[in-house]
């Protein structure tokens, strides 16, 4: 064979190799794609594998998660929702388990996988975006002041001085401060694992004051009770799902979507009285 054969012979044969090289890295990146979106098609075929949707809620908020100590069921605003999430997934509104979360509980039942979602009167941040997914908002509410009518505060700057109760793990604390800050007064905080410890330390006089969102506040209004006309820093909720299961919070949203699209969303917050 002569020399310009030879080389020829080689060129081809090297053109041959790189083109199988190539079409085999392009095999291998096609799998990989493959089975990405096979595992991101996973999370609802979980939940319906498992049979049940597991939703962290809240129990003692009126009007949005409240065990009813009637009939020992929980009902509200937000436990609707998360049934018309598992109607959309089975069929069935009744393939759901709810587990009581307070705003100190929720994130971690949510990290540790013990839940898939949290609809619990979530609040939506850019701080808690990092470390969650969260649906469109779809209730916007603004932090109020719930006081004792017999010691005549009427507005936030009489509480100047005195002490605030807030939830754990809330956005409240920060809302009042702010709020505190721009009217020019200093306030207290005492911090307490759920709404209805922050109610009684109101009550017991541990607190001149209960602060949180206002539709939460209103579950809690009593004869000796009024909500303060003060309200600021108003605060969106969202669902939240991990943040690795982005599909699942897809999928929840485009359900809220629907609702606000067929009026459901609307007839039910006319039917828990939260309609602004």
């Amino acid at each position: 064979m002569k020399s310009s054969e030879k080389k020829l012979t080689l060129l081809v044969i090297s053109a041959l190799i790189a083109f199988g090289a190539l079409a085999a890295g392009c095999g291998e990146t096609d799998k990989k794609e493959s089975a990405a979106k096979s595992d991101s098609g996973q999370a609802i075929q979980k939940i319906k594998d498992r049979g049940v949707l597991k939703v962290g809620c809240k129990i003692d908020v009126p009007l949005f998660g409240f065990k009813n100590p009637e009939t020992g069921k929980i009902e509200g605003f937000e436990i609707d929702l998360a049934k018309a999430v598992s109607k959309k997934i089975f069929g069935d509104e009744n393939k759901i388990e709810f587990t009581p979360v307070t705003a100190k509980t929720r994130g971690p039942l949510l990290d540790s996988g013990e839940l898939d979602m949290i609809c619990a009167t979530y609040t939506i941040n850019e701080e808690r975006k990092k470390q969650y997914n969260f649906t469109e908002p779809y209730y916007t509410d603004p932090v109020g002041l719930l006081v004792k009518k017999l010691d005549n505060i009427q507005s936030l700057k009489d509480l100047d001085g005195k002490t605030i109760a807030v939830p754990q793990g809330a956005t409240t604390r920060k809302a009042v401060s702010e709020a505190a800050k721009k009217d020019g007064i200093d306030v207290k905080f005492a911090e307490f694992p759920t709404y209805t410890e922050c109610k009684a330390a109101l009550m017991s006089g541990r607190a001149a004051a209960y602060a949180m969102d206002q539709s939460n506040l209103h579950g809690y209004v009593d004869d000796q009770t009024v909500i303060l006309p003060d309200s600021f820093a108003p605060q969106e909720y969202g669902i939240a799902t991990k943040k690795d299961n982005k599909e699942l919070c897809d999928y929840i949203d485009q359900v809220l979507k629907e609702m606000k699209k067929s009026g459901e969303m609307d007839q039910l917050l006319t039917k828990w009285k939260l309609k602004n």
